[in-house]
């Protein structure tokens, strides 16, 4: 009967993990064809679109940390429309996303060849800011630097086939590659035999774009919607205005050299998919990314631990357990029990368990941060699961996390202000600051030296000033507030009552072999709760370091549920 919703609720979850995007998802884009007159009504009114927009994002790479802006790679920018961005929400700005318009002049249903974009770039050794931005956009490509296009809020991928016969798309795409001295083909230069120069540095200045749509037929939609942007990176040498042959690629010396003179072109083709659903179009970059198959194992492995565990710790209770009752009913009087509570089983510690600690304070002040963590992690991993903070809305599950965590300042403020009471502390306003201030105030102390380094280094990654601004609003103005409220109703209230009593006198711990000492105990403690949980872990910060798209949650959450309990049968042991 209290297995459906149990089981209800992981399958929802698991659903949401394969096919649970756009619930309740974004608003559907309708595109048009201008040059048919029953379409310019349509239009007019504003029920769909002819201009396909293609926004431009920052550039990173896995062998630096360092992202930086588009501008910054002396790419082709609209200087006039450069700052009529799309506006950012906080999860973006954190994440160091710098979404901009690009020049890119793309119309539906209009396919182009070989167009110039802005014109020929020319750099001259002789002139310093030139070179500078010569130099940097070899650095760029020596390091692998990533584009990141969006297409109608899908990312513009790089498909290539990989090991097995498999096909992976990359939600970006190299500036260039390298060929080393010793004629090795870095990265992506292995793509084509024709990238063989040594030392030589191939720029990609030429994309052909391949845009999939989906016409609307037998649908009731007022336009075309598109299912995918697709690009292949190509090196050109372009001999003239208008021509594009790919057998002649650019290659920049690594060596100073004469001046260097090249453009960016691209070319736009339309491919009509009626066979594929809009709903589904995240499929294809999900599903290239092979990790279903490592999560169940993740999962098995997580739960044959908290087997292992749980069987270890029943038999050491029932054991010892079973000896002490043992011993306690051969007892002939009640003598004999008095001077035996004292002798050996769990009697000989039930005097000490509740003494308060050495740091209550401190103590106290944890266990609220941590349940003001702990409650914002789960409630952001529900709304994951359901859907609600998918990869088409960018941005939004940083968003949920930070504002769950200034929301819930009040049961931080109740929870150390309860247990604070409970270890017999008095000094209560020290205690309602400490929550307040202290782990948020390293925290942000660490983010403020870090976005400083940032911010010398130029990077796109540095927090604007008014965005540094709106984050102490939100803990001054919200979640101290909140926290002192949730500490008045936690020392209103009486302190948690013991079901023993505590010893006046704490009783003189024996000599602790090495293994129950407290290092060795916290590793050997800790190391199968994080073997629950490592798969998981390395999938987030991998998705994190090297821009990739995470959207594991229902894996994420079964994994946490067995973390969860691992660290209590560990914590029992």
């Amino acid at each position: 009967m209290y297995l459906r919703p149990v089981i209800a609720v992981l399958t929802a979850c698991l659903a949401a993990e394969v096919r649970g995007f756009y619930l309740p998802g974004l608003a559907p884009v309708s595109y048009c064809d201008p040059t048919k007159e029953a379409n310019k009504e349509k239009l007019e009114q504003g029920e769909c679109r002819s201009k396909v927009e293609l926004f431009v994002n920052r550039l990173d790479s896995v062998e630096s940390i360092i992202p930086y802006e588009y501008d910054r790679f002396d790419f082709c920018v609209p200087t006039e429309e450069w700052a009529k961005s799309p506006t950012e929400n906080l999860g973006q700005v954190l994440f160091g996303d710098r979404i901009r318009p690009s020049m890119y002049n793309i119309s539906f249903l209009k396919d182009e060849k070989c167009k110039d974009l802005c014109g020929a770039k020319s750099y001259d050794p002789t002139n310093a800011d030139q070179s500078k931005n010569l130099n940097f956009l070899k650095r760029g490509v020596l390091q692998n630097y990533q584009h990141h296009w969006i297409i109608d809020n899908m990312p513009v991928t790089w498909c290539y086939d990989v090991e097995g016969d498999r096909k992976y798309c990359n939600p970006g795409f190299p500036v260039g590659c390298y060929v080393t001295k010793k004629g090795t083909p870095k990265d992506a230069c292995v793509i084509n035999p024709l990238y063989n120069e040594k030392d030589t540095y191939y720029l990609f200045n030429h994309v052909d774009i391949f845009i999939s749509y989906n016409d609307g037929e037998g649908e009731n939609w007022p336009g075309a919607r598109l299912l995918s942007a697709k690009l292949e990176p190509k090196s050109i040498n372009h001999p003239k205005p208008g021509e594009c042959p790919e057998d002649r690629p650019l290659g920049l010396p690594g060596s100073k050299a004469d001046k260097v003179h090249f453009n960016y072109t691209y070319s736009v083709e339309f491919v009509l998919q009626n066979g594929h659903k809009w709903a589904s179009r995240w499929d294809y970059i999900l599903d290239s990314m092979p990790h279903t198959n490592i999560q169940w194992f993740s999962i098995m492995n997580s739960l044959v631990i908290v087997l292992f565990l749980s069987g270890m710790v029943a038999m050491i209770l029932l054991r010892t357990l079973h000896k002490d009752i043992a011993r306690y009913n051969q007892m002939e009087s009640a003598l004999e029990a008095e001077e035996a509570q004292e002798e050996f089983g769990w009697k000989l510690v039930h005097g000490d368990i509740f003494r308060p600690p050495g740091a209550p304070m401190l103590l106290a002040m944890l266990l609220g941060t941590g349940s003001q963590i702990i409650m914002s992690v789960v409630v952001t991993l529900v709304f994951a699961c359901l859907g609600f903070l998918s990869p088409a809305n960018r941005g939004a599950l940083m968003t949920c996390v930070i504002i769950l965590y200034v929301c819930l300042g009040t049961p931080a403020g109740y929870v150390s202000a309860r247990m604070y009471k409970t270890f017999g502390g008095e000094r209560w306003k020290t205690n309602v600051l400490m929550t307040s201030f202290l782990v948020q105030g390293v925290v942000f102390g660490v983010f403020f030296m870090m976005n400083l380094v940032l911010w010398v280094e130029g990077s796109s990654a540095a927090i604007p000033f008014s965005t540094l601004i709106a984050l102490l609003a939100l803990w001054f103005c919200v979640s101290v507030p909140l926290t002192f409220i949730g500490a008045y109703f936690g020392f209103k209230k009486r302190p948690i009552e013991h079901p023993v009593r505590t010893n006046q006198i704490p009783r003189q711990i024996p000599e602790q072999s090495f293994y129950t000492k407290p290092l060795p105990g916290i590793i050997m403690g800790g190391v199968l709760p994080f073997g629950c949980i490592f798969i998981q872990l390395f999938f987030i910060l991998n998705s994190i370091w090297s821009h990739q798209i995470y959207y594991m949650f229902g894996f994420l959450f079964l994994s946490g549920l067995t973390r969860s309990t691992t660290c209590l049968v560990s914590c029992s042991y």
